[in-house]
């Protein structure tokens, strides 16, 4: 602009230019370009804290300008600022991706695509009909009365002779399978739903059953073709251990809870986003098990009868100490180790304050902001029957007046050639 002596060739530098008074118009906010002014005038560019930083970085690659232009001071708190909305608002992405999953949204060209729509929303979306909320409120009920029923199960009073039991658990995963097969048949991207940990945990639920069943007629199949043979003998006895295996992965239906709970969900997610301050604590926590455990059997292993005769033997008490959770099983028995374990008790304490109160800070914003997305997702249909109501109420009493004026006019005209 300041070399340019064509005005035509300066329209295409600016939005606008006034020959007469030599004016420059750029159709930009003027908040921001008060700090642009300021650098071209100066040569240094300030930033406050009262910007936001996207519409601030958007205006520098507008005007041509750089970070780097700016003190130090100001780009530290720029770029701290920056991180720290990209990370809020990718949170908020990853909140709402569990309200309302991203993918499988586009049935429009799909093989039956409104019949699987239809399906995805009632299996998957709870928030998109009054079925949907009813059908996610008796898969609840059905995860717990399986719960009920496999512990029922494994109580010898109750579980021999009562065969309904096993009816019930049978009726259960047979629903689960059914819930499993609409979400995996509706579904338009097939890898993102077996990907998907909430899925992952609705197939390891009723895998087991199935698997079972398999194992049971097998295991029936060799009893009767049994000869006193020691290979079938042996063969007998690994498939009642991987069956016992199989029966004990049946606890992972508690988490199928977690699909229709939002503390369950936001517990999991809080987990994910603090796995760094979790893998911290465990290791410091490993860190105290090993530094107490070798200072109480250097202080205890000359003592008569003591529990502490090996390190890998005081492992179990320093993990115990540490918890602050005390079993007082192994004691130590001499001044010195009593010294050792108030140390250790202390270091539990302030180890365990400092990341549980940042994990429940987090948690807890967590649970608000999925809280309050299910809250919005919950009124959204409401909200558009409520504006189409108001649309055509606005509409009906503006032709009124429009409809009383014609008649107005046509009874003026009418009285006149009369």
């Amino acid at each position: 602009l300041a070399l340019c002596r064509d005005p035509v060739k300066k329209l295409a530098l600016c939005d606008d230019y006034s020959v007469l008074t030599n004016e420059y118009f750029f159709d930009r906010d003027p908040t921001f370009f008060h700090y642009i002014f300021h650098f071209y005038r100066c040569r240094v560019l300030w930033i406050t804290e009262e910007l936001c930083p996207m519409n601030f970085e958007e205006e520098m690659e507008y005007w041509g300008l750089h970070i780097k232009y700016s003190p130090r001071c100001c780009r530290i708190l720029f770029e701290e600022k920056k991180d720290e909305i990209t990370e809020d608002l990718k949170i908020q992405r990853e909140l709402l991706a569990q309200i309302e999953p991203e993918h499988d949204k586009n049935f429009e060209g799909m093989f039956l695509g409104k019949l699987r729509k239809n399906i995805w929303n009632l299996a998957e979306n709870p928030y998109s009909s009054t079925w949907a909320k009813a059908f996610a409120i008796v898969a609840s009920f059905f995860v717990l009365v399986s719960i009920v029923t496999m512990t029922l199960n494994t109580v010898d009073e109750i579980s021999s002779g009562k065969a309904y039991i096993h009816q019930v658990e049978t009726i259960c995963l047979i629903f689960f399978t059914a819930e499993y097969l609409m979400g995996l048949v509706s579904t338009c991207n097939i890898k993102k739903f077996l990907l998907s940990p909430l899925n992952f945990v609705d197939l390891v639920a009723i895998l087991p059953f199935y698997v079972q069943i398999a194992f049971e007629k097998i295991a029936t199949q060799m009893d009767m073709n049994f000869n006193e043979d020691l290979e079938t003998m042996e063969q007998v006895r690994k498939s009642t251990k991987v069956l016992k295996i199989i029966r004990l992965m049946r606890i992972f239906r508690i988490l199928k809870l977690a699909r229709h709970s939002t503390g369950l969900r936001a517990f999991g997610f809080t987990i994910c986003q603090c796995y760094q301050q979790v893998c911290c604590l465990f290791l410091f926590i490993g860190m105290g098990i090993f530094s107490f455990s070798a200072l109480m059997h250097s202080v205890e292993h000359d003592v008569p009868g003591t529990p502490f005769s090996s390190m890998p033997d005081a492992w179990w008490w320093a993990a115990v100490s540490i918890s602050t959770v005390g079993y007082g099983d192994t004691v130590p028995e001499s001044a010195l180790g009593r010294i050792v374990a108030f140390g250790c008790i202390s270091f539990g304490i302030i180890l365990n304050g400092m990341p549980i109160s940042i994990l429940f800070n987090k948690f807890s914003d967590y649970y608000a902001r999925l809280k309050a997305q299910e809250c919005d997702a919950n009124m959204k249909p409401r909200g558009k029957i409520r504006l189409q109501q108001r649309m055509l109420r606005r509409l009906s009493e503006c032709r009124r007046p429009q409809t009383l004026d014609s008649d107005d006019e046509s009874s003026s005209r009418s009285g006149g050639r009369s």
